[in-house]
């Protein structure tokens, strides 16, 4: 497939773009900043601009693309990760105005352009656990898709948000527009620099509520999603199977959430924030488990 997609040059996207690219998909990176990534265009631009973002979306995605002599194609879908990443980086006013306004140029631009599948990032924050000001429990585990999202902060609120609008486009369009809770990301390298300080001291993990997703996952799991076609409206958690931690849940949950209620059977090792869903409807299944990347931790 032909994607279009914004943001590809941050954390999780520097991944995504290429595990795509691997999977045989042709891919245009808009974002602020180059990627710089082998047979990817970068092209620069503002997604809060809602006149780049309709020009971006009908461009050529390679110089080679010129040689057709038949113009700029539409893309087949978009992905859509640009925005601010996480509170506190900025003015919370700019973080709603990127992450808001962002999202619902990309999305319009989308539909307008006929484009039928749009996947955007949404967030584990969404839960409002772990912006939260104070220690708050969430209302049940394991944190499923299903759950009343209740963030408190202003990126969480702009996530839902952009689910709310994502949803409106779908109803409206018909477009398959797939929402992702994105976990935790981690890179390669951050398993033998985080980890171990997360084992030693646990309760810096319980605002994540454990969970964690390796950004090539991720890249699994955008793939899944470009290549499920017709369900419309979808809200998938997007992260790894397991908890990033080496305390089974059993004593998790006593420690950490001992009022919350448990409303679905959870195996030693289930991650908390469920992924039951983009195994069972996408067919996902985790290649970077952190117990084969730090088996001595395990």
């Amino acid at each position: 497939m032909r994607v279009f997609f914004t943001g590809g040059s941050g954390k999780a996207g520097k991944h995504v773009i290429p595990y795509l690219v691997g999977q045989g998909h042709r891919v245009l990176n808009f974002d602020r900043v180059p990627l710089g990534g082998a047979g990817v265009h970068d092209l620069l631009g503002d997604v809060t601009d809602a006149g780049q973002v309709y020009s971006a979306m009908h461009s050529h995605a390679g110089y080679d693309e010129l040689e057709t002599g038949q113009g700029a194609k539409a893309f087949d879908a978009v992905v859509h990760f640009a925005a601010v990443p996480r509170m506190m980086m900025c003015p919370d006013t700019e973080t709603w105005r990127v992450n808001v306004v962002g999202t619902y140029n990309v999305i319009e631009a989308a539909v307008k352009l006929g484009i039928r599948k749009v996947i955007v990032a949404s967030s584990e924050t969404t839960y409002g656990i772990c912006f939260a000001d104070g220690v708050t429990d969430p209302h049940s585990l394991p944190l499923t898709e299903d759950y009343d999202i209740d963030p408190m902060d202003t990126y969480g609120t702009s996530k839902k948000v952009n689910e709310v609008t994502a949803r409106s486009f779908a109803q409206r369009s018909g477009a398959d527009i797939y929402a992702l809770r994105i976990g935790n990301v981690v890179e390669p390298q951050e398993y033998e620099t985080l980890f171990p300080q997360y084992f030693a001291n646990p309760q810096l993990r319980r605002r994540n509520a454990f969970n964690y997703v390796d950004a090539r996952d991720l890249g699994q799991i955008v793939d899944l999603c470009l290549r499920k076609d017709g369900l419309g409206y979808q809200v998938f958690n997007a992260c790894n199977s397991t908890n990033g931690m080496n305390i089974p849940n059993a004593e998790l949950l006593a420690r950490f959430f001992p009022d919350v209620p448990v409303t679905e059977e959870l195996g030693p090792w289930d991650s908390l924030m469920s992924n039951r869903k983009i195994r069972d409807v996408l067919g996902f299944r985790d290649a970077h488990d952190w117990r084969g990347i730090l088996p001595d931790h395990g």
